[in-house]
């Protein structure tokens, strides 16, 4: 059975013309057969008006009526969507030790993954049940889930604790290791270096090469020592002298109210690389920001960390 589109119904508009007999609404849905046939069945008094270009319903209620009748027919939509979800699945199922298949819905348990969560919100309909850790997809998405599935396996067969530990084995004693090791450490001191001559303002997110936007606290007058230059800022030129300047990460608030560069970004030739940030570097630390306010709300959206 043709079922009509919820996205494109429109509610009915009241239409009162002189005569009482001709209060009513304008209804207007896209056309197929059957759902003409239901709509006449709750509508018997309804008309097509050619001026309208609309079916009318005669009536003071009639809006309300009409309302009523599309959220039902929405409501029909969407089990006829669940119905031929369940179908699609049981022709092309997934086998996942990640996917748990109920009788009403889909849910996907996976460990904690920046990927997993990025793909699960362009899922339509998927939703996060923050009490039992799990994503929520009604069968009328499956085709969607199954089109994304590859990636949301693969990046959570990564982020199990046992293939954590292997590459971290593989990563112990190397030179990779500590010198990521290395780049933690500075990061957490919050430090960066400048050009005493083109110093940031105070207390406005700005553009670095190193850690991205952040906000400027202060500049103690402190020299940055020439050996955590060469080897923490590769590539900042170390011919000048410079100096620390304290920063913090920048609010999702100050992100919202930072105005972008309009030209570019605009850096120093010669200095450490600070300057006003793009649209397009202000959409990114956006997006993270408000992740991490997200993440800080565990019943709201997904945690921090997930069991496997």
């Amino acid at each position: 059975m043709d079922h009509c589109s919820t996205t494109n119904m429109k509610s009915g508009e009241e239409n009162h013309t002189k005569g009482d007999d001709w209060v009513g609404a304008a209804a207007t849905f896209p056309y197929d057969r059957m759902t003409v046939e239901r709509f006449r069945k709750s509508f018997p008094r309804a008309r097509w008006s050619d001026d309208l270009k609309a079916w009318f319903v005669p009536g003071k209620t009639a809006a309300r009526r009409f309302d009523r009748w599309l959220e039902r027919e929405a409501a029909a939509a969407d089990a006829y969507a669940d119905i031929k979800g369940r179908d699609a699945y049981a022709f092309d199922p997934i086998f996942s030790n990640y996917l748990l298949v109920r009788d009403d819905r889909l849910e996907v348990k996976t460990p904690y993954s920046h990927t997993v969560v990025d793909e699960m919100r362009d899922v339509p309909f998927a939703s996060w049940d923050a009490d039992n850790r799990v994503w929520i997809i009604p069968y009328r998405s499956y085709e969607d889930l199954r089109r994304c599935w590859d990636r949301i396996e693969a990046a959570a067969k990564r982020n199990e604790p046992e293939e954590r530990r292997k590459r971290q084995a593989e990563r112990r004693g190397s030179e990779q290791e500590r010198a990521s090791r290395a780049r933690a450490a500075e990061r957490r001191r919050r430090r960066y270096p400048l050009l005493p001559d083109e110093l940031p303002p105070l207390g406005r997110p700005v553009m670095t090469q190193s850690y991205g936007i952040v906000v400027f606290t202060g500049f103690d007058g402190e020299l940055v020592e020439p050996e955590a230059l060469r080897a923490l800022y590769g590539g900042v030129p170390p011919d000048d002298d410079y100096i620390w300047g304290r920063w913090r990460p920048a609010t999702f608030d100050e992100l919202l109210k930072t105005w972008p560069s309009r030209q570019g970004s605009q850096t120093s030739d010669s200095g450490a690389l600070w300057a006003q940030p793009t649209l397009e570097e202000l959409r990114v630390a956006r997006k993270a920001a408000r992740a991490l306010e997200r993440r800080r709300k565990p019943s709201d959206s997904p945690p921090h960390r997930l069991g496997a």
